[in-house]
């Protein structure tokens, strides 16, 4: 439109030739002749050139994967390399670049069409309301990079948000997730809204039918808040949470990822102080006057209050084995020896798990996220070996025992019976605790010649109860007794003389 103009402009207006603006424009006369005849003003429009590309015969499976791609989380997106790897495996001769290319230019084009959904922007009271998701971050834990589970738990009011890392997003993380996030606000809404995972909901109806997990319900009643789920595929309707999960990935988990981390406590006391700080820094999207600490101060107001935590363990029947053991996520644990080959509940927390028998805790262990791993507890295995001591010298429980208890058992073993003798030892820490008989193990040791009556005569004295301090106290006769020996001759009467033989 730009050269019709300026061509109208030098033929009409200044009166050049035909031959001067071809010259000036570098166009043919004919071209500017035709122009110059049209009605309209109007630039012409002439086809792009096609140049042929050694891709053009993989463009459309290209396209292909790309719009396959654009459904799926970016995490499982291939890569231009990808792709570039897939067709050459097919015949493409060509390079790379070009591969890379047609990408940029797709996504390019797929990013300035428009979008046909359309939202309706949300409001919420004070204490309405809170919005619950997952997300997976990779951070190096322990020495090792581990995929975890993110918890985000945030207030559609106020928009103040809880973070907390699992191993898995199994029932006793949700409820554990849901126990940190309200001590940390300091209140319970009445609503919490949820996408329809499978943690919370056992069967999915029409509408907004659902099937509630039992226990889930259970946390819902002791927290007193309604659970709300979400329409299939409907993430929108907790976008709130949504875009947290996005924000947080590039501002907290970025930085989380360029340390390491010892353990998962570590880790998740670090993100606590994080969203604390955000909480004083971040300003709310509608009152920007106001940070998002300040207006949790008035929303906690608004909250109901928080009780204790719910008591969020799964509870499932387990069967102990011939060696004291039970199995629990590829995983085993000792019990007490007593309970070798009955059934026993087992109740898994979050970080630890918990036997119980007969209404009473057996046995509580910390729980284990490896595989192939065993936990002994070498107590549990006490009061078999007073019966069988020979298990002492190769026992793998007993190879766990604390430092001062593992040099006495070498010492001994050096002499016969000092499996048994040892025995007798360990059948002390059921009676007089572990911390006493150590200490008394330890006071052994230190003399150069432990033996077992050594270790029972120190421990009988450090448990022997001391003796009430004897107060010496001088008396004084107040009045001194005067003697009377007519009291001889009365006891020598006759009537005195049976009583006395």
């Amino acid at each position: 439109m730009g050269m019709l103009a300026k061509i109208r402009r030098m033929h009409i207006r200044d009166g050049l030739s035909l031959r001067e603006i071809a010259r000036q424009t570098g166009l043919s006369r004919n071209t500017l002749r035709r122009w110059l005849r049209q009605a309209e003003v109007v630039e012409p429009k002439y086809p792009a050139r096609k140049n042929k590309s050694v891709l053009d015969p993989w463009a459309e499976q290209l396209r292909q994967w790309l719009q396959t791609d654009s459904h799926r989380t970016k995490r499982e997106r291939r890569t231009a390399l990808a792709l570039y790897q897939a067709i050459r495996a097919q015949g493409y001769p060509g390079s790379y670049n070009r591969v890379c290319a047609f990408v940029r230019r797709w996504r390019v084009e797929a990013t300035a069409a428009p979008k046909r959904a359309a939202y309706v922007p949300l409001s919420f009271a004070l204490g309405e309301a809170f919005q619950f998701d997952w997300s997976v971050e990779y951070l190096f834990v322990g020495g090792l990079r581990r995929r975890l589970e993110v918890a985000h738990t945030k207030l559609c009011a106020s928009r103040a948000f809880w973070l907390t890392a699992y191993p898995n997003q199994s029932h006793e993380m949700l409820f554990d997730a849901h126990a940190r996030a309200f001590a940390a606000f300091g209140g319970v809404p009445r609503r919490g809204i949820y996408d329809n995972m499978k943690t919370a909901v056992d069967k999915v109806g029409r509408g907004k039918e659902r099937t509630v997990n039992a226990r889930f319900q259970a946390m819902c009643g002791h927290y007193l808040f309604e659970a709300e789920f979400c329409n299939r595929a409907a993430g929108w309707e907790k976008g709130i949470v949504e875009k947290n999960v996005q924000d947080r990935r590039r501002q907290i988990w970025q930085r989380a990822g360029e340390q390491r981390w010892p353990d998962l406590e570590t880790l998740n006391a670090w993100v606590g102080e994080q969203c604390r700080a955000a909480w004083a820094d971040m300003v709310h999207p509608e009152w920007p006057e106001l940070t998002l600490a300040e207006l949790l101060q008035d929303e906690q107001m608004q909250m109901m209050p928080n009780p204790r935590p719910f008591d969020g363990y799964i509870e499932q029947p387990v069967r102990v084995s011939s060696t004291a053991l039970i199995h629990c996520q590829k995983n085993r644990y000792s019990v007490p020896t007593d309970y070798a080959h009955r059934m026993v509940s087992l109740r898994l927390y979050p970080t630890e798990l918990v036997m119980m028998a007969d209404g009473r805790e057996i046995a509580r262990h910390i729980r284990s996220f490896e595989r192939s791993q065993t936990r002994y507890d070498f107590r549990h295995y006490i009061g078999l070996v007073e019966r069988k001591p020979g298990a002492l010298r190769n026992g793998a429980p007993f190879a766990q025992m604390p430092q001062p208890l593992l040099v006495l058992q070498q010492h001994l073993l050096k002499y016969p019976g000092g499996d048994r003798v040892m025995a007798e030892v360990l059948a002390a820490i059921p009676v007089h605790g572990l911390e006493a008989v150590l200490v008394a193990v330890e006071l052994a040791l230190e003399s150069g010649r432990p033996s077992g009556e050594h270790v029972l005569n120190v421990l009988g004295r450090l448990k022997e109860v001391p003796r009430p301090e004897v107060v010496a106290v001088a008396l004084a006769v107040a009045e001194e007794p005067v003697a009377n020996l007519d009291r001889y001759d009365h006891l020598r009467q006759e009537r005195e003389a049976s009583h006395v033989e």
